[in-house]
């Protein structure tokens, strides 16, 4: 009678095998948690150099919208740099010369239109000595004009205080510590104490007082009185007015 002979290695077989499945179950497990043989596959797939390379692969990109958002700042950026350097570099500024002011007429002629008459130191029989003035022939009723701005000091008849001789007279005393005199006046148009300015009107011209024919009789004085007389062909001339 044959016995039935049960190998004796059987149940270490068994134990082998389902270890094997156990340990490759946990190799398969430990590689697709560290996420590198499966991407990869192939023999190298347990290599620390291609473990690096999928560890990039799986890596995440960089959202789009945070790439966006770059350029608008990095242009704000240019746009500030720019600005500053602008503001910092120097502005040429263009300096404009102001156009020159014209200067005002010193002293004007007393009447606009006339003929010379009668000469400052001229001899005659109409004058008790040397005439004192420069006589404008001009007809009554002519503007006579300051031949140049002050303060009226003398106006009136009888030549102002001078004497009959001159008629209606003015004085005017000026800045310059001279005096100016208009003689044989038809009217007075300005009293003591007004203020006039260089060619304002003052009167017009006449024939009263001691004069043979309308004209206008124009004294510069060193004071307001007559006998302080001096060449009114000559000072104007000094001042660049010639008659």
């Amino acid at each position: 009678m044959s016995q039935r002979v049960t190998p004796r290695f059987a149940p270490v077989s068994k134990i082998r095998t389902r270890a094997a499945v156990l340990a490759a179950g946990l190799g398969v497990s430990a590689a697709l948690g560290a996420g590198v043989a499966v991407a990869v596959g192939g023999p190298e797939a347990g290599t620390t150099a291609t473990t690096v390379a999928a560890a990039k692969a799986v890596a995440p990109a960089k959202p789009v919208a945070a790439q966006k958002a770059a350029a608008p700042v990095e242009q704000k950026a240019a746009v500030a740099a720019a600005v500053k350097k602008a503001v910092a570099a120097p502005v040429a500024v263009k300096t404009v010369a102001a156009p020159a002011k014209k200067a005002a007429t010193s002293w004007v002629h007393p009447v606009a239109h006339y003929t010379l008459s009668a000469s400052f130191a001229q001899n005659g029989s109409h004058w008790a000595h040397k005439h004192s003035g420069q006589d404008f022939a001009v007809p009554v009723g002519t503007e006579v004009v300051a031949a140049h701005g002050g303060t009226v000091v003398k106006a009136g008849p009888n030549g102002a205080g001078d004497g009959p001789a001159y008629g209606n007279a003015i004085v005017i005393q000026h800045g310059d510590g001279t005096y100016s005199q208009y003689a044989h006046l038809s009217r007075v148009d300005v009293r003591v104490g007004q203020v006039v300015a260089t060619g304002q009107h003052i009167a017009l011209s006449g024939n009263t007082g001691n004069s043979t024919g309308p004209h206008l009789h124009f004294e510069i004085r060193t004071t307001p009185n007559y006998g302080s007389a001096v060449n009114p062909a000559t000072f104007l001339a000094a001042k660049g007015l010639s008659l």
